[in-house]
């Protein structure tokens, strides 16, 4: 007879919305401890409600991009065996280059680049031996839209931190998971009343014909927790855009 799998603490920055929202439920279905994080307390409490049926996380208000913020996370969680951010700002971020707002492009990085190294600063000590941090890159790193110049360069940027942070915080495991084209209310920011129109067309060009969803990502970031032999990788869960 085979051993129950032992239960896990994972945290889920993002985990109140989209992706992140998809992994919590994921998580907690399998009988894990699950904490989600985010900015707004009405998305978190919308999320718990959400989540009922499969479990109970425990979800915490805080900033990944304000380091006081993120220390306070770590000292109220304390140890974890799992770190995994999806949380993107992107309000303003796609524009003509001319009109791209400075703000607009600090949220981009911030969320995309410097949120993720202060998570990974202040949450690998709180890790447990086989522990890992997983983040959320994308696919505007390999093919970038016109108008989404610092998307392009954040995505890229975490890329690289993700294999920079595998060689210093081993035997930490770190690594990315690149989503392509995916249904999340990210999309409504980027395409508003557009986005149905968008995504159809991009369903009919990608190889698997279809958009992504968020439990395919939500997958994608199991299986680079799971599998103890991957570190700084980036697993590329894009439906073939990168061949199109």
């Amino acid at each position: 007879m085979m051993n129950a799998r032992l239960a896990r603490h994972i945290l889920v920055v993002g985990g109140s919305s989209g992706m992140g929202l998809a992994l919590a439920g994921s998580l907690l279905a399998q009988g894990d401890t699950v904490t989600i994080v985010g900015r707004s307390p009405e998305r978190l409490a919308k999320a718990c409600t959400e989540l009922a049926a499969l479990g109970r996380p425990r979800a915490l208000v805080a900033d990944a991009t304000d380091e006081a913020d993120v220390v306070r996370l770590f000292e109220e969680i304390g140890p974890l065996d799992h770190l995994v951010t999806t949380a993107a700002d992107m309000s303003g971020a796609y524009a003509p280059l001319p009109d791209l707002e400075v703000a607009a492009a600090r949220r981009v990085m911030d969320s995309k680049v410097i949120g993720p190294w202060l998570l990974a600063k202040h949450g690998a000590p709180r890790l447990a031996p086989g522990g890992t941090i997983t983040f959320t890159s994308g696919i505007a790193a390999h093919r970038p839209l016109s108008k989404g110049s610092l998307v392009a360069a954040a995505n890229g940027a975490l890329e690289s931190l993700v294999r920079a942070l595998a060689v210093e915080l081993a035997p930490i495991r770190v690594n990315a998971v690149s989503p392509g084209w995916v249904d999340t209310p990210i999309w409504e920011a980027v395409a508003g009343a557009g986005k149905a129109e968008i995504l159809e067309g991009m369903a009919r060009r990608l190889p698997v014909g279809r958009i992504g969803r968020p439990a395919d990502i939500a997958e994608a970031i199991e299986a680079v927790m799971r599998n103890g032999f991957i570190t700084g990788t980036v697993l590329h869960a894009d439906g073939g855009h990168r061949l199109i």
